[in-house]
């Protein structure tokens, strides 16, 4: 492995700042939106709600589009920094919201959170990038993933820190049960729980700003964009350590001068890129649209789950912060038992079976497990069945990550010219976060009981989880389709992949 492909993988820890504020919604409700006398504990309301995770979605999605685009224009590397530094100052911010008033707390937050989103966005397309451009054809499915999968770790170690962090505060600070005392079930420093979970996340960015500062640009772009192969080989050598001998050093200066003659300078929105990566994107756009649609709805049934099996009691019979430690203890078993390991079960599959494999495969599991709940609901939601229900929510979300979750990320910065890879990655990964609102926030109301005695507060009746689970089988089903549309890159080179030789050979 060579120290800056390393050096990369240590980064990638940063992938949890966008995990971390599901454990802390519950905690800002009960502080902010307590209403005396109520039965249950405060909650945003669901605009409020709404606006807290929709502008990180938001934010994202945008930082996506621009410095995918951006690290075309101006480099990798240069634009790496950039993203780092925002996501930890934004980190920071977002737990020093400041105010008193819930208006302004929100305010604020939501501030810093769509700044937040918006260098996570970047992180994507330019991580994937440097990796598939520093990667060996043999490996760099495995090594771009493990980018990836690198933030199943951050969950896990963000989920630890929460319960640590609630732990130490229940310990500190005794508080009654909701239903025994909902006043004092608040304690004053249950505030900065939820500050400092938010906050630490800027800590693993600081921490490996000094690395990223210290990569050379990618070869790849130093020579193809750039048209600068002295540099190239340079960063080659640094990044290699070994000296390359001069009669390699003029090779690719030749292909680079016939490239610039050979008309493979198309942009982005000519003809040529239609004819030869328009159904490419389309394949690697829908298909992470459709999966994030899927991934993250499914986030929607976890509180039913975690009560249905005991590991989170009924809100009022907890107070704020042992609700905190009830939710990160939850996600932190889920992650370990199902999320990490589909991604590492890629990580060293990727390059043996190949990405159309797994993505074929993760897609169709997850279409015959989501039936699989949704037709005989009815027999789930028996007390002496909810084991078997969650066996198999569990088994979709292993499938997700040993499947598209995974290979979403991955094709897209193998398959397209160098001159583009970040600016398609970044079109690909952001139309995967508006499957993602889709997902958060069309299936929050579409879920809701079609008994509108039994919706929650500030939602109208939907369709029930049922017939959800059902349209998500659909959905999923969808991407196994378009799955066809990805061509398979395993053992192929970039170049190969691109066809940026062709064009070189031609002239």
């Amino acid at each position: 492995m060579a120290p800056a492909e390393l050096k990369e993988l240590k980064g990638q820890l940063q992938e949890l700042l966008d995990k971390r504020s599901s454990k802390c919604t519950k905690l800002l409700g009960r502080i902010y939106y307590h209403v005396d006398g109520s039965p249950k504990p405060g909650s945003l309301p669901p605009g409020v709600s709404a606006a807290v995770n929709g502008v990180a979605f938001f934010g994202t999605l945008t930082g996506q589009l621009f410095f995918g685009w951006l690290g075309d224009k101006l480099g990798r590397k240069k634009v790496y920094g950039i993203t780092l530094m925002l996501m930890s100052l934004c980190s920071i911010g977002s737990g020093l919201s400041f105010g008193r008033e819930p208006k302004t707390v929100l305010a604020t937050l939501c501030f810093f959170r769509f700044w937040l989103g918006f260098g996570i966005g970047g992180d994507y397309p330019l991580s994937a990038t440097i990796m598939s451009e520093y990667a060996n054809k043999k490996t760099r499915g495995a090594f771009i993933d493990a980018v990836f999968a690198m933030q199943g770790f951050g969950i896990l170690g963000g989920g630890i820190f929460a319960i640590l962090v609630s732990a130490i505060f229940e310990a500190r600070f005794k508080a009654p049960p909701y239903k025994v005392d909902s006043v004092g079930s608040i304690v004053p420093q249950a505030d900065y729980v939820w500050r400092i979970i938010l906050m630490v996340g800027a800590f693993p960015a600081i921490l490996t700003y000094y690395w990223r500062t210290k990569m050379p640009e990618t070869a790849r772009y130093t020579a193809l964009v750039a048209k600068n192969v002295k540099q190239a080989t340079a960063d080659m050598e640094k990044v290699m350590q070994v000296d390359i001998e001069t009669e390699q050093k003029e090779e690719p200066k030749i292909a680079v001068t016939t490239r610039g003659k050979s008309g493979n300078d198309f942009g982005l929105f000519s003809k040529e890129f239609l004819r030869r990566h328009g159904l490419h994107l389309l394949g690697t756009t829908s298909t992470w649209f459709l999966l994030d649609i899927a991934f993250y709805s499914q986030n929607l049934f976890q509180k039913d789950i975690f009560s249905a099996i005991g590991w989170i009691p009924p809100a009022n019979t907890m107070n704020a912060i042992q609700e905190v430690f009830k939710i990160a203890r939850a996600q932190t078993l889920i992650a370990l038992c199902s999320t990490v390991p589909g991604y590492w079960f890629t990580v060293f599959l990727i390059d043996r079976i190949g990405r159309f494999t797994i993505q074929l495969l993760g897609f169709s599991m997850m279409t015959a497990f989501m039936f699989a709940l949704a037709i005989p609901y009815n027999h789930w939601t028996q007390p002496n069945n909810r084991i078997g229900f969650v066996v198999l929510y569990s088994l979709t979300f292993f499938f997700a990550n040993f499947g598209p979750n995974s290979t979403t990320f991955v094709v897209p910065a193998e398959i397209f010219p160098a001159r583009l890879r970040s600016t398609c990655h970044g079109i690909s990964a952001a139309a995967g976060k508006l499957g993602a609102m889709v997902g958060a926030f069309g299936f929050l109301y579409l879920a809701q009981p079609q008994d509108k005695s039994k919706v929650d507060e500030g939602y109208t009746a939907g369709i029930g989880v049922k017939n959800s689970l059902i349209v998500l089988g659909f959905v999923n089903l969808l991407g196994t389709l378009f799955t066809f549309l990805v061509p398979e890159s395993n053992g192929k080179s970039l170049e190969e992949m691109s066809r940026e030789n062709d064009d070189a050979d031609e002239a």
